[in-house]
């Protein structure tokens, strides 16, 4: 079952609820009894490190980067 976060807005704690994704959308109430609270969006799988970057060979030449500037 998938986990969703949530922040409350009143006093600004974040907290999951895990839920069928069928449930997604529907309204939690913060562990502290508030009801005002928003689903944060979770960008799953986009951490670590980008290591095509670190190895990506570098373009030269000149101030374009291509040598066309003459």
């Amino acid at each position: 079952m998938p986990t969703y976060e949530f922040r409350c807005r009143e006093c600004g704690s974040t907290f999951d609820v895990r839920r069928p994704m069928a449930e997604s959308s529907d309204p939690a109430a913060c562990p502290e009894g508030h009801a005002d609270t928003v689903k944060l969006l979770k960008m799953a799988g986009l951490a670590g490190s980008n290591t095509s970057a670190a190895t990506a060979p570098q373009a030269g030449g000149g101030c374009c980067g291509g040598g066309c500037c003459g």
